[in-house]
């Protein structure tokens, strides 16, 4: 518990990112995003990933603290125990879920938080960005529900990374695949280029 409270803790100057990574193929690209995120000035990282999103990156590829499902139950035994997903929500400036993948997707537009991601998600204060990622197959792309479940996400306030057209990694030829890495750190750097609003109106 200590080394979680000494991990989240919050820095004068420093700019918190959180990477949200689900289980698409796109997770692959994990060391490079927080590589390339480590790069900006002021930033500091840590990461969220889904169990299923595990299967395609190495965490020794990784050079920041990953949380998963178990670390969420391990650290909470009795009623003054810090709950992860709390604690997260509070040391991180942005969300970045990179990818996003389809069933993920369909949780948060629902509201369903099952797992220390989703549960990040539903208690994220939406006064800080949330940026998002799609990543999937492009017949599930395609699927009607795809673009309501999307429209969905933005009703809520948050901030689309579109998924762009490829050759996908199953073979299939279309859009589904996640932006490059180099879209989405630019895109996190426009956040921190934004003046403090609270600084403004002291």
């Amino acid at each position: 518990m200590s080394s979680l409270k000494t991990d989240l803790l919050k820095t004068s100057g420093t700019f918190n990112v959180l990477v949200g990574v689900t289980g698409s193929v796109a997770a692959l690209k994990l060391p490079l995003l927080v590589s390339q995120l480590l790069e900006l000035s002021g930033v500091d990282v840590r990461v969220v990933t889904t169990e299923h999103a595990k299967h395609f990156y190495n965490p020794a590829e990784v050079s920041v603290k990953i949380y998963s499902d178990k670390d969420e139950w391990e650290l909470w035994k009795q009623r003054s125990d810090p709950v992860l997903h709390i604690e997260l929500r509070r040391w991180a400036d942005l969300l970045v879920i990179a990818p996003l993948d389809a069933n993920t997707l369909g949780k948060i537009a629902t509201g369903i938080c099952d797992n220390l991601l989703t549960c990040v998600v539903r208690a994220w204060d939406t006064s800080r960005p949330l940026l998002f990622c799609p990543a999937m197959n492009t017949a599930m792309w395609l699927h009607p529900i795809t673009a309501h479940q999307v429209s969905r996400l933005k009703e809520f306030g948050y901030v689309e990374i579109p998924c762009i057209a490829k050759k996908l990694v199953c073979g299939d030829e279309g859009k589904g695949a996640m932006a490059e890495v180099s879209t989405i750190v630019s895109l996190v750097k426009e956040y921190l280029q934004k003046p403090d609003e609270s600084s403004l109106e002291a």
